[in-house]
C-alpha cells in the first residue's frame, strides 16, 4: 500500500501531541511512525530502514531510528540486524481479543461521561473530531489515526483514569486498520469519522442511550477495518 501524502519528500507531518502534554520531537516522530503501522501503511513482515523512513517523513534519521527501537519495545516491530525493522504481524484472533477489551473499557467509560465531563472540556475534543473528518475527506490515513488517537484519550482522559488511558493506548497501538484505504476508495471513511462529532454531541446533550449506540457501533466499525484484509496475513 502507498502511502497517503502527496510525496516522500513533502513537508515533515504535523505530529500529535497526546493527553495535551509537549512531546519530545523523538517521541512525536514515534506517534506518528505507530500511526503509520496501524492505518496499514507499513506493512507486517516487510523490512524499512531507518534512511528510508525517514526519507518518506520528511524527517532525519536519527529520530526514527530511536523512535523504531522504541517501537521495537513495545513488540510492534523486530530489529533486523544492518537491514531495519521488521513490522510484526498480527492475528485475527489477537483483534478479537484487543477489540473485547476495548469495549469492555471504552464503552461504558464514555457513557458514564454523560453525567461527569462539562461542556468545556467535551467542546475542546471537537477540534480533533473536525482533523478526523478533513483527513477522511483527503484519504490521509496517517493524520486520520493521528486525530483519531488525540480524540478517543482525550476523551477517555476526561474519566480521571490515566491507567485506563494507558491501557487502550497500548491496545490501539498493538492494531492494524487494515481496511482503511479500501474505505477511502469507496468513500465511506466519512461516515466512520463524522461518528465522532456524532458522539461528542451526544455527550453534550447528556444522552447516555446514544452516546452507548454510538460508541457499540464505532467499536464495531474498528473490528470490521481491522478484518478487511488487502494480504494474507496469520489469522
Amino acid at each position: 500500500m502507498t502511502a497517503q501524502r502527496s510525496s516522500p519528500s513533502s513537508a515533515a507531518p504535523e505530529l500529535p501531541r497526546l493527553g495535551g502534554r509537549r512531546s519530545s520531537y523523538r517521541e512525536r516522530v514515534a506517534e506518528a511512525l505507530r500511526a503509520a503501522l496501524i492505518a496499514g501503511e507499513l506493512r507486517p513482515g516487510e523490512v524499512y530502514s531507518a534512511p528510508s523512513l525517514a526519507a518518506r517523513f520528511g524527517v532525519s534519521a536519527t529520530p526514527v531510528r530511536e523512535a523504531m527501537l522504541d517501537l521495537a519495545k513495545e513488540g510492534l516491530v523486530d530489529t533486523v540486524p544492518n537491514k531495519g525493522f521488521r513490522v510484526t504481524a498480527v492475528s485475527d484472533r489477537q483483534l478479537d481479543e484487543y477489540t473485547h477489551i476495548r469495549s469492555l473499557i471504552e464503552i461504558p467509560t464514555v457513557v458514564e461521561l454523560v453525567g461527569t465531563a462539562d461542556r468545556v472540556s467535551l467542546e475542546a475534543l471537537r477540534p480533533a473530531a473536525r482533523e478526523i473528518v478533513t483527513a477522511a475527506v483527503a484519504g490521509d490515513l496517517i493524520a486520520y489515526v493521528e486525530a483519531d488517537t488525540r480524540f478517543h484519550l482525550g476523551l477517555l482522559a476526561l474519566a480521571g483514569n490515566a491507567h485506563l488511558v494507558e491501557v487502550v493506548a497500548d491496545l490501539r497501538g498493538r492494531s492494524r486498520l487494515y481496511g482503511l484505504t479500501a474505505l477511502v476508495e469507496a468513500g465511506r471513511l466519512l461516515a466512520s469519522a463524522e461518528e465522532h462529532l456524532e458522539l461528542l454531541d451526544a455527550l453534550l446533550d447528556r444522552d447516555a442511550r446514544a452516546a452507548h449506540e454510538i460508541m457499540t457501533r464505532h467499536l464495531g466499525h474498528v473490528r470490521g477495518l481491522w478484518a478487511a484484509r488487502t494480504d494474507q496475513q496469520p489469522r
